[in-house]
């Protein structure tokens, strides 16, 4: 069988995991992984606060497709190929174990990412799969077609031509880009050249600086459970928020960012959030509960009975900014006041200006168009043999290891189609 040459470019999650299955494939392969920095697996570092946050605990492919506010469909084919469960038996094969928490997230039972990139390195080790750090690539030539260079190609050569600095130049059969997210669509200007369509990338993840600066002296202040929307869009998510120094973040802040990415950047990040505290009633039926709360607790201060299970740093803000007092009596207060506390605790209203990185959940949402790739192959319509993988492709999830499932799931997907070529 004749020997095949592949390049994958990116030494991420995705780049690394699709070297290592085309090697499992065809270990005697030549395999070469190209990352321009000094630096490999650097999300897979410090992903979950160093712990990595590697899959989530979702079998159902339909429930796991609700995560993603773009590509969600691309998808779908993908993930009745690999998916999480495909993930966790890899994982396990090779002997990383994964635990899942309350809120479906996996990690490895160690608790380091460390596991996951020592993983990776010995695959890596054991195929003798060669990395070349800092060796950006400039140019992509298709030697099949002479694309993108105007040069002329041996047809007798490889299937591509990889240009790297200092003009050395790499033959391959095969090529995967997994470059991670663009951050300027421009980057990759000989993809273009090949006639794809990079959708301008804009940040995914992120938090929310507030104008009124009165909440952030809550600072540190964390609710288990709330309701946060951006004013104008459809999309609500509930979960944990947390108050910071610069305004609001937490899981849920951060998960409706990915739902609204795109439509935030084009207000250049101006607007305004909406917050219920106590989701589990709106303004109508808390506006019902209220009476049971004045008969229950008539004689209680409002300061020292908090029915919500509200932190009472928040539950105070929220009374003194309805203009109640901490000593009035449930049973006194007043209507006005107690219509402004329940609008407070259910349509809590903050406009925002600018946001913040959620750095180490930093993903960008648009990249190469994903009408002119092959969702059963991960293979360029436009060029064969060119094969992508990742957060390159207009893909992202929401944060939880949505987007690393992405990444083992196209990396897969690719490392199979090229394996073929035998």
């Amino acid at each position: 069988m004749e020997k095949k040459k592949v390049i994958v470019v990116g030494g991420g999650a995705a780049g690394f995991f699709c070297a290592i299955q085309i090697a499992e494939v065809h270990p005697d392969w030549e395999i070469v992984l190209l990352e321009k920095t000094n630096k490999l697996l650097s999300k897979v570092k410090v992903s979950g606060g160093g712990r990595c946050n590697v899959t989530h605990a979702c079998p159902d492919v339909e429930v796991l497709l609700k995560k993603y506010p773009r590509g969600a469909r691309f998808l779908k084919k993908a993930f009745y190929l690999f998916a999480t469960k495909n993930t966790i038996e890899w994982f396990s094969k090779n002997g990383v174990e994964l635990h899942t928490e309350k809120d479906g997230r996996m990690f490895p039972t160690t608790n380091s990412s460390d596991t996951i990139i020592d993983c990776f390195l010995r695959k890596v080790h054991q195929y003798k799969i060669q990395i070349l750090t800092q060796h950006e690539v400039l140019d992509i030539i298709s030697n099949a077609s002479n694309i993108n260079a105007g040069a002329i190609v041996d047809k007798k050569t490889k299937t591509f031509t990889v240009q790297l600095q200092g003009r050395v130049a790499m033959q391959a059969d095969a090529i995967c880009l997994a470059t991670g997210g663009l951050l300027k669509s421009d980057r990759l200007k000989w993809l273009t050249n090949f006639g794809h369509t990079i959708i301008d990338p804009v940040p995914s993840l992120f938090t929310f600086n507030t104008i009124d600066k009165k909440i952030t002296t809550l600072m540190g202040v964390a609710v288990d459970k709330a309701s946060i929307q951006w004013k104008g869009n459809k999309n609500i998510e509930t979960g944990p928020l947390l108050i910071t120094h610069w305004g609001i973040s937490g899981p849920a802040a951060i998960k409706l960012s990915a739902w609204c990415a795109r439509e935030m950047a084009e207000t250049n990040y101006e607007g305004a959030i909406q917050i219920n505290w106590t989701p589990s009633f709106n303004e109508s039926t808390l506006k019902m509960e209220w009476i049971n709360f004045r008969m229950d607790f008539g004689r209680r201060e409002m300061g020292s009975k908090n029915p919500f299970d509200l932190p009472q740093r928040l539950w105070h803000f929220l009374l003194q900014e309805s203009g109640i007092v901490l000593t009035t009596k449930w049973a006194d207060l007043k209507s006005v006041n107690q219509q402004q506390l329940i609008q407070l605790l259910t349509r809590y209203t903050l406009d925002i200006k600018g946001k913040t990185t959620f750095k180490e959940e930093f993903v960008t949402c648009g990249g190469v168009d994903l009408k002119d790739i092959d969702a059963l192959t991960m293979e360029s319509k436009l060029i064969p043999g060119l094969h992508f993988a990742g957060e390159m492709m207009d893909v992202d999830g929401i944060t939880g290891g949505f987007n690393f499932q992405h990444a083992w799931t196209s990396g897969w997907i690719a490392a199979q189609h090229i394996g073929q070529l035998a």
